[in-house]
């Protein structure tokens, strides 16, 4: 099954029940904003690619930039859009429905800040891909922009039972994450249980991510002429800020 596939017939339905309260993680990324000092300066203008529920796109319109929220995915853009409609006077959040590496096509000028957050990096289907995105967003932004990204680090393979992941639970659902680890990818099994009226249903789909190496991901980005501004490994999730 496709990342898009996987989004369209399973995650959607309860991805902002998994993510948790919104509130909550706008103002957390807000925090981890002000404190690398990311603000907007000559442009004001960012792009968020895979915005999902708008989480980082509400934050950054917060902040003070004029936000475009990149996502293919109708239901999550839908949600956000009910967001939006509620934003006081002044902040911008425009919605495109969109596929994250057209990211060229997304702003007719340069923009202060690209981000990419969550794991959506890693939805990509191949290095190449990867490498051709960090290269598009360099040249989508102005001097001194910064794009951060997020993303899973898989370099360490969960064996046998730990890689049954026990994501979030209710008295109505139990989210379970199940990885199986190949060379270059891992395969992601969302396995959700849910209550109706005293039956408990069971809903399962899996699909492929990247196991993006930050060595390797590192290396590229210098290459193409990024600084790193920080390289941060919190519970498994490496964040990066880079300068370019």
């Amino acid at each position: 099954m496709t990342v898009k596939e996987h989004y369209d017939n399973h995650l959607a339905d309860f991805y902002s029940w998994m993510i948790g309260d919104f509130d909550k993680g706008k103002n957390s990324f807000k925090d981890f904003c002000f404190n690398h000092e990311i603000k907007p300066n000559k442009t004001g203008s960012a792009i968020d690619l895979g915005a999902g529920n708008g989480i980082q796109s509400i934050a950054l319109s917060e902040i003070g930039y004029t936000v475009k929220a990149v996502d293919f995915n109708d239901k999550l853009l839908t949600e956000l859009k009910d967001k939006i409609n509620r934003l006081p006077n002044g902040l911008s959040v425009e919605l495109i429905k969109g596929d994250i590496r057209n990211v060229k096509t997304f702003s007719k000028s340069l923009v202060d800040l690209i981000i990419c957050c969550g794991d959506t990096i890693s939805h990509l289907e191949t290095f190449e891909q990867v490498d051709k995105l960090i290269q598009d967003c360099f040249d989508s932004l102005d001097d001194n922009g910064y794009l951060i990204l997020t993303f899973r680090d898989y370099s360490f393979e969960l064996t046998d039972i730990q890689r049954f992941i026990p994501v979030k639970s209710d008295k109505n659902r139990i989210l379970t994450c199940v990885i199986d680890y190949s060379e270059d990818k891992v395969t992601v099994t969302d396995l959700l249980h849910e209550k109706h009226h005293q039956t408990w249903t069971q809903k399962v789909s899996s699909y492929d991510k990247l196991r993006i190496r930050i060595e390797n991901l590192i290396d590229k980005v210098e290459e193409i002429g990024f600084s790193i501004i920080a390289n941060e490994n919190k519970n498994r999730m490496i964040h990066l800020i880079l300068k370019k």
